[in-house]
């Protein structure tokens, strides 16, 4: 679906029950701002031209839309206001205008596509809605039939009667409107409403008064489920795990337990993955075939390569790259380090601002100290190393192919290839030491 499109987004709300001095659209979930989600949604359909409605003083979103153009409401009166605003951008448009929220995360390009078609169908609607049926309709505006199934009116909560209240179908927002009938129906709207604001759910009215037909798509009310609040924004996080746990199982990946997986929306995998419980990805995370990822373990900013092992409690940090079929165990934290294929970091280690070389082994409690405390300095570990526990690589510094590093060490200059180095204070033994110093403790605590 190419051309004849034309996407406006509504993001001109304060937020002000958000509680917060981030504007309400660019909260994030799945650790991508709300607007982004609606705008990957509506680029899918390749449209012709992409609208943001935002307020004044809202730049940081203006920024967040980019390359779309973005208009200004000021002052903000209402949705049907909110689309005038943007009518400018649409001069010359004459093909379906899409009218969607930037606080709606959950929605994707397949309803703005059902959309679409129901206003392209038979008996050219002036103007298709999005309906969805909830489990407490509670204060939503309720969408009216007549007998053939067309859309009557939208009536505001506020402004319904008992008998309207009844009606279960309720207003979902999204709407799908002929382009050149448009700027008629926006001409037409008024804001002598109780809420002294121009109600783009006025247009219903206005386009049957014309002769119009007015049509309603009944939706997952998840797709539409917008957000005011920070339980709100909870609801809809627990809704997008779900859905990208689901995608994820779906493309070839074993959760063990996935209410406790936590992902990104960026995130990749390949097939036969395993990820054990309560693991969480940030963002840029890209892990590969027959990976597993044991329990506990946090990754972020990090690739996997096929047929390696993480964890449990590991983590993987920015710029950490796992090659082929390495290790990284427990309590094993990597930074800016290149893990080369079959190298193992099995427990107790940071590796930081490093290269480990292929089958090197890392024994428990190495560190790579890496910062100076004014800058960072690299470590390179060589192929097959073996560096003994609780060493201490002091970058920067080099550690040659096949070289062992004695446990123990404080390693400050490079080790030459498949050379030991050992650097620790000589071990000396005082013969009868310990009964002496424990029998003059006791003459004191005695005395």
């Amino acid at each position: 679906m190419t051309s004849g499109v034309a996407i406006v987004v509504l993001a001109a709300g304060q937020g002000t029950r958000m509680k917060s001095q981030l504007p309400k659209v660019l909260h994030p979930v799945a650790g991508k701002p709300m607007l982004d989600h609606v705008l990957d949604a509506a680029r899918a359909l390749d449209p012709d031209r992409v609208v943001v409605v935002i307020g004044k003083g809202q730049d940081a979103v203006a920024a967040a839309a980019a390359p779309a153009v973005t208009v200004v409401q000021d002052p903000p009166q209402g949705t049907g206001d909110a689309v005038r605003a943007a009518l400018p951008a649409l001069e010359g448009f004459t093909g379906d205008v899409l009218v969607v929220f930037g606080d709606t995360p959950l929605l994707t390009s397949d309803l703005l596509k059902t959309l679409l078609e129901a206003r392209r169908a038979e008996g050219n609607p002036a103007a298709v809605i999005a309906g969805f049926t909830p489990a407490d309709p509670a204060a939503y505006g309720r969408l009216i039939l007549g007998k053939d199934g067309a859309l009557e009116k939208i009536v505001e909560y506020k402004n319904a009667s008992e008998r309207e209240r009844q009606v279960r179908l309720c207003n979902g927002g999204l709407m799908a409107l002929d382009g050149v009938r448009l700027p008629q129906l926006l001409k037409k709207l008024s804001n002598a409403n109780m809420q002294g604001e121009y109600l783009l759910t006025d247009v219903v009215e206005h386009a049957n008064a014309a002769g119009w037909t007015c049509r309603v798509v009944e939706v997952d009310p998840v797709e539409v489920m917008g957000i005011n609040t920070r339980a709100e924004l909870a609801q809809a996080e627990a809704a997008m795990q779900q859905r990208l746990r689901h995608q994820a199982m779906l493309s070839g990946v074993t959760m063990v337990a996935p209410d406790t997986v936590y992902l990104r929306s960026d995130t990749t995998f390949g097939r036969d993955v395993v990820i054990e419980p309560f693991v969480v990805f940030g963002p840029k995370v890209s892990v590969g075939d027959n990976v597993v990822i044991r329990s506990h373990s946090h990754v972020e900013g990090a690739s996997i390569a096929a047929g390696a092992t993480i964890g449990p409690f590991a983590r993987l940090r920015p710029g950490a790259e796992i090659a082929e079929a390495a290790h990284i165990g427990n309590f094993v934290e990597i930074k800016n380090a290149k893990i080369e294929a079959g190298a193992k970091v099995n427990h107790l280690t940071y590796i930081g601002d490093a290269r480990v070389g292929a089958k090197a082994n890392i024994g428990a409690g190495t560190i790579t100290c890496n910062y100076d405390g004014f800058a960072k300095h690299f470590t390179d570990i060589g192929a097959g190393a073996f560096i003994g526990s609780n060493s201490a690589l002091v970058a920067p510094v080099k550690i040659g192919d096949g070289a062992i590093v004695a446990a123990g060490s404080t390693i400050t200059r490079n080790v030459p290839a498949d050379a030991l180095g050992v650097a620790r204070g000589r071990q000396q033994d005082i013969a009868g030491f310990a009964s002496r110093f424990r029998a003059s403790r006791t003459a004191k605590k005695n005395g």
